[in-house]
């Protein structure tokens, strides 16, 4: 499936079906009274959280939504059925702004989350309601009012427990494969992961979701490489792991440019609980991995720890140190 994260669609609410001007026409009753119902309620657009959604790319291609009108009222004092409510199904993370894409009106946090974002109209009175001591053969009656209609953006922002970060061909995919039931794209090449990509992990009867944020470039905080496309789902995770290939020449130029892209578009997220990995330990010996891991220690205040997909303990002990960092 196509991943998407912002569409603006059009929504309409059902108008209310119209009140009758009905009058009793009976056999033997000569002067039969007012007997119009009234009209039905239009049915709503509904927004609801759906737990296996990820992406909003079914609204890319449909962006007009209405829900259905009210049935006018009939004799006999009938009330026009009303229309059915229109249930939009979107992922949890969502969020709904007004036209202008700036002004929230409400944020999807949990699963099953309901939003009534546009109201039907009321259904119009039928002329029984008018009948009254000096008015026995009212003519009168409503017209239903117009459902509400606005013109909306859909935001998604990933929301898990942990969020993998790092520069591009850093192994952060590899890791969710081996750590999840995700499957994402792997490749030895930059930019394989193109959209955020989410995965369940289970240790010792414990559950936490994560997900793999695409590589970050130098000046992400900018836009460049997509880059607040993808910085906008680490707002919501409660950790980060920072994957660093410990075969780059300079690993601290590595982690420092990941950091002030954080840093540059929100603080908030830098400031976020950090758990550095340096992955790919199987390409160096021994000897030389505990000292680099020894001097990377010194140079941030983050628990640094090692990794190699290609050997279960270790992937075990990152399972273990995730749990941890998610509560």
């Amino acid at each position: 499936m196509k991943f998407l994260d912002q569409v603006k669609i059009y929504i309409k609410a059902g108008d209310g079906g119209d009140g009758s001007p009905s009058f009793r026409r009976e056999k033997f009753i000569e002067y039969g009274g007012p007997d119009g119902g009234d009209g039905g309620k239009g049915g709503s657009v509904i927004l609801k959280t759906e737990q296996n959604l990820n992406t909003l790319i079914d609204y890319r291609f449909q962006q007009h939504h209405k829900a259905k009108r009210g049935n006018n009222g009939s004799g006999q004092n009938r009330t026009g059925r009303s229309g059915d409510n229109l249930v939009l199904k979107v992922p949890i993370g969502t969020q709904v702004f007004e036209e202008d894409n700036k002004t929230l009106i409400y944020d999807f946090i949990k699963n099953g989350d309901e939003f009534i974002v546009a109201s039907g109209g009321k259904g119009g009175l039928g002329n029984t309601r008018f009948k009254s001591s000096t008015n026995r053969a009212p003519r009168k009656f409503t017209k239903g009012t117009l459902g509400e209609e606005f013109v909306i953006w859909l935001q998604l922002k990933t929301i898990a427990d942990i969020g993998i970060i790092g520069l591009p061909n850093a192994g952060k995919s590899s890791l969710l494969a081996a750590i999840t039931n995700a499957n994402p794209k792997i490749a030895n090449y930059q930019f394989t992961t193109l959209n955020p990509n989410l995965g369940v992990a289970n240790y010792d009867n414990n559950e936490v979701t994560i997900a793999d944020i695409p590589g970050l470039v130098e000046g992400a905080h900018k836009g460049t490489g997509l880059g607040i496309q993808f910085l906008k789902h680490i707002e919501r995770c409660k950790s980060l792991l920072h994957m660093i290939d410990i075969t780059n020449k300079d690993l601290k130029k590595s982690y420092r440019q990941i950091k002030n892209e954080l840093k540059n578009y929100s603080p908030k997220i830098s400031n976020k609980k950090e758990l550095v990995v340096l992955n790919k330990t199987d390409l160096i010996n021994n000897k030389d991995l505990k000292k680099i891991i020894r001097d990377f220690s010194k140079y941030t205040n983050s628990e640094v720890t090692s990794l190699t997909t290609f050997e279960k303990k270790s992937v075990s002990k990152i399972k273990a140190k995730l749990i941890s960092y998610a509560s």
